[in-house]
């Protein structure tokens, strides 16, 4: 589907509930807001469906978009957001998968479960792909809009530096900058400001950190006790993979975190060289080519011999 036909699919609406995917990040949650806000702008009775797991930090951005219940109204059409795969909605909207007229996406991994699919691979940020839809609709830009999409432009490529940000991506940035959106606290706490938990937890990230192939791959763990211990809750681990890359000579950084007893997640970031999503397929994951992560089975050292095996497989080697 095409951004023009994914518009007039839209146009021919007139009330329209969105998914956003569990552990919600500033793309789902800021390209779900800014939708909202343009297809309220249009007249039409729009809602982002409650997410469980959205986080303080992100909390502001959706807020007043929220439905008031977990319950789609009948006669709703449900419309996902920047989710990847059916397997990460919320489990509570899980079974709605296959009820989603629209799916809008930039995940390559995405298996098109929608009804309707807009998936484009080649934009950084599933923001950049509402911008687009936006314009078609030919919604005015206001500043209720822009600020969501710039959250989820600005997040998904690292506050623009990141190999995924594109010349579009900046175009996308300085119309949403023209709108006279104060960006300034949204840069200050989303890419400068660390709780102490925060520098506990990549203190001990960095004490616990392992080096294979020459440093060249860096394996970082961290358990579910250790993170209670430091008073760490979500926000303070958020993007927390992107600290291995940080460190010279690294091209595929790792942090396997414990979420559970039998559940750990593994998130991967890599240089040009190496494609994330391949290494984290073979585990069953999925994501971009210079970020990708999956679900890990097991406790911590069943999890992490899990993850070396997938390094030496990727890697084509015995020993790492």
């Amino acid at each position: 589907m095409t951004i023009r036909e994914a518009a007039r699919l839209l146009a021919g609406l007139d009330c329209i509930y969105l998914l956003t995917h569990q552990r919600p990040d500033g793309d789902t949650l800021g390209s779900a807001a800014g939708l909202c806000a343009g297809l309220r702008a249009l007249g039409k009775t729009a809602f982002v469906l409650p997410n469980p797991d959205i986080t303080p930090r992100y909390r502001p951005y959706a807020a007043p978009y929220l439905a008031d219940s977990q319950a789609p109204p009948e006669g709703a059409v449900l419309v996902s957001v920047d989710v990847a795969a059916p397997t990460l909605l919320p489990p509570g909207y899980r079974p709605l998968a296959g009820e989603v007229t629209l799916s809008v996406d930039h995940h390559p991994t995405n298996p098109r479960f929608a009804r309707n699919n807009l998936v484009m691979p080649g934009r950084a940020a599933t923001g950049e792909i509402i911008f687009s839809l936006l314009r078609a609709l030919g919604v005015p830009l206001s500043r209720d809009i822009a600020l969501p999409l710039y959250l989820a432009v600005s997040t998904d490529t690292g506050c623009f530096r990141y190999t995924n940000t594109t010349a579009f991506t900046h175009r996308v940035a300085a119309a949403l900058l023209a709108t006279g959106i104060d960006c300034d606290a949204l840069h200050t706490e989303m890419f400068e400001s660390k709780s102490r938990a925060r520098l506990k937890v990549e203190a001990l990230l960095i004490d616990n950190m392992a080096f294979y192939q020459n440093g060249a791959v860096a394996l970082g763990c961290l358990t579910a006790a250790e993170l209670t211990a430091l008073g760490a809750a979500e926000d303070d681990v958020d993007n927390i993979s992107a600290l291995s890359r940080q460190i010279e000579g690294v091209e595929i950084g790792a942090v396997l975190r414990e979420v559970s007893a039998s559940v750990c997640k593994l998130s991967v970031r890599t240089s040009t060289k190496w494609e994330a999503n391949r290494l984290c397929a073979l585990l069953g994951g999925g994501g971009h080519e210079r970020a990708a992560g999956a679900k890990v089975p097991g406790g911590m050292e069943t999890a992490k011999q899990a993850v070396l095996q997938a390094f030496k497989t990727y890697l084509g080697v015995d020993e790492l």
